[in-house]
């Protein structure tokens, strides 16, 4: 950057006038900076992020928990994003097998395995008032075999 304000003011002083390729030159990495800037803020505060970060925890949770335990999870932002992107809550976080699953947008959607060997099942708590609270419920039983 620094060299190219010294190349045009050696052309103004030489010639005493700017190239337009130089002045476009200029506009177009200030839109690509810009572009690329707005892309970033967007995607750190958006359903991507949020939907690694709740799948990953969930996963590190049902890893860590021992048969017969009630997990809670706060997913308070999940759910203003789940509903802003047109998601049922009760949609959000699915365990299959050894997978949690988390969407919160349409197009969207992230999983984590976990390793530990046991039946976990998930679903949104709801209020008396039949509303959603903004917590996930994570029951973490054991494993039923098929010689049992």
């Amino acid at each position: 950057m620094k060299f190219v304000l010294y190349h045009l003011i050696n052309k103004m002083t030489k010639k005493g006038t700017i190239l337009v390729e130089n002045v476009i030159f200029i506009i177009l990495n200030l839109i690509f900076l810009a572009v690329l800037i707005l892309f970033l803020i967007k995607q750190g505060s958006g359903a991507i992020v949020l939907e690694q970060v709740y799948s990953k925890q969930t996963a590190m949770l049902v890893d860590s928990a021992k048969p017969v335990m009630l997990l809670k999870i706060d997913m308070e932002k999940g759910i203003k994003i789940a509903e802003k992107n047109g998601i049922d809550f009760n949609d959000v976080v699915k365990i299959e097998g050894n997978i949690v699953r988390v969407k919160l947008s349409k197009n969207g959607g992230y999983t984590y395995a976990f390793f530990n060997d046991v039946d976990a099942v998930s679903y949104a708590e709801r209020d008396d008032k039949n509303e959603y609270t903004g917590m996930y419920v994570l029951t973490i039983n054991k494993k039923e075999t098929e010689n049992e």
